[in-house]
């Protein structure tokens, strides 16, 4: 064989893997972990030696913003879909069909295929289509088939599932690293409920939560330390991060939210409703009753937000979806919506604007692609899924994040953008028509 015959074979090859979608440079696994309701300063008034360390050998984030509206399910499927949630369809912890009333609660939703598979395809899901395996541990939206596809393996909490349990987290901490070791998974994601449930029954200022940051810290070391005792250290990156924060809620104010006490408004007036569910409300009036109930509503508490659904504020990218009702609405920080009686005795709460400094959340990623000692500016959680694509080496689904946000993250040559295995495809078709004239 010729050297023009040789080098033709090479840029054929070369080109053929870019054009699939095949990274170019060395793959690692990603571990993904998210501490459900981990306020971005939850670390601040706890000593947490082991996401200290995180941060002095990797990357910090001062903050991350999460996607409005500031809830579980919704929050933890921009991360791994990089949509906001008006384009990823998932719009409630709670399933709901407006039609038939039905309202089904957060545990149950977890296992209602229809509610995320609705057009948007997670990142499990694309990873398997270009030849991964994937695996998710209770994290929401991984217990579920996306066009008929399951992820790789899979665990789903139970509905009594004690979120607290330290030897759990243990044990589940050695699953995952099975995973990674024995089934050679690329991505895993997983899911811990804490310190979200501790903060809602306690509050984010009591001193259970600090105790339950330090439990989370020591996960965290224990995680850390299972990655070197299964030579996964240079191999493996973790990402850990959470979905929202937490604030306290004022129980006792005079100024409660409290529809039942509204004047001039019944709930005779309204066909659908799903309120009692933190500081976010939906209703659909009547029929030829919208302009009446807005008229009422609009004006009938100075810490309730009420809109109809076309007047939204845009920043939320929250209000242009087909599950979205004909009224929404959101209260001040602090202060949950009461429907018919007064049914929400949480002491902590999370749902609010996502702009309130009380919604935002960490981020922390440590491992072979990353920088040591780098503390990055707050960045929107949209961009996250980019980010890990990015260091799967696979080409991502259409999104709303953006492949460079979160680049500057990461060690020279660790991972190549989109848009490099562009640029090398274009630079490999003017060498194949060099030889071709050769």
């Amino acid at each position: 064989m010729g050297h023009s015959a040789v080098l033709l074979t090479v840029a054929l090859a070369i080109f053929s893997a870019c054009g699939a979608g095949a990274p170019v440079q060395k793959k690692h696994k990603l571990l993904l972990v998210s501490f459900d309701g981990f306020r971005w300063n939850y670390d601040q008034d706890v000593d947490t030696p082991n996401l200290d360390a995180m941060a002095q050998e990797g990357v910090k984030a001062r903050y991350m913003t999460p996607a409005f509206v500031t809830l579980t399910s919704p929050c933890h499927f921009t991360l791994v879909t990089g949509k906001y949630i008006e384009n990823h369809g998932v719009v409630h912890n709670m399933f709901y069909n407006t039609t038939t009333k039905v309202k089904w609660p957060y545990h149950t939703t977890l296992g209602i295929q229809r509610w995320w598979d609705n057009g948007s395809i997670p990142i499990w899901i694309t990873a398997q289509r270009q030849g991964l395996k994937t695996g998710s541990f209770f994290y929401p939206g991984g217990n579920v088939t996306y066009q008929g596809e399951a992820v790789t393996m899979s665990r789903k909490e139970g509905i009594l599932h004690n979120y607290k349990n330290e030897t759990e987290w243990r044990q589940n901490v050695d699953t995952v690293m099975k995973w990674f070791t024995e089934e050679d998974v690329a991505l895993i994601t997983l899911y811990f409920g804490e310190p979200d449930s501790t903060g809602h029954r306690y509050g984010p200022e009591s001193q259970e939560r600090k105790d339950m940051v330090k439990q989370v810290d020591r996960t965290v070391g224990y995680l850390r330390d299972s990655i070197r005792r299964h030579h996964l250290t240079d191999s493996l990156d973790l990402i850990i991060t959470s979905d929202h924060g937490m604030t306290t809620v004022n129980q006792k104010a005079s100024d409660l939210v409290e529809f039942h006490k509204f004047p001039n408004f019944t709930f005779r007036d309204i066909e659908f409703e799903l309120l009692d569910y933190g500081p976010n409300g939906m209703l659909i009036p009547k029929e030829g009753m919208l302009e009446k109930v807005y008229s009422v509503l609009k004006d009938a508490h100075p810490r309730l937000h009420v809109y109809k659904k076309e007047d939204f504020p845009k920043r939320f990218h929250y209000a242009n979806h087909s599950r979205i009702t004909s009224l929404l609405m959101y209260s001040d920080l602090g202060y949950v919506i009461h429907g018919r009686v007064n049914v929400q005795f949480n002491k902590g709460e999370h749902g609010f604007d996502n702009e309130d400094m009380d919604m935002k959340t960490i981020f922390r990623a440590v491992g072979p692609s990353f920088k040591a000692g780098l503390e990055v500016e707050p960045f929107e959680s949209v961009h996250v899924y980019e980010l890990m694509c990015q260091l799967l080496g696979i080409v991502p689904e259409p999104n709303d994040g953006h492949p460079g946000t979160l680049q500057p993250m990461l060690l020279s040559g660790s991972a190549l953008p989109l848009s490099g295995q562009l640029y090398l495809m274009v630079v490999l078709m003017g060498i194949l028509m060099v030889l071709a004239n050769t």
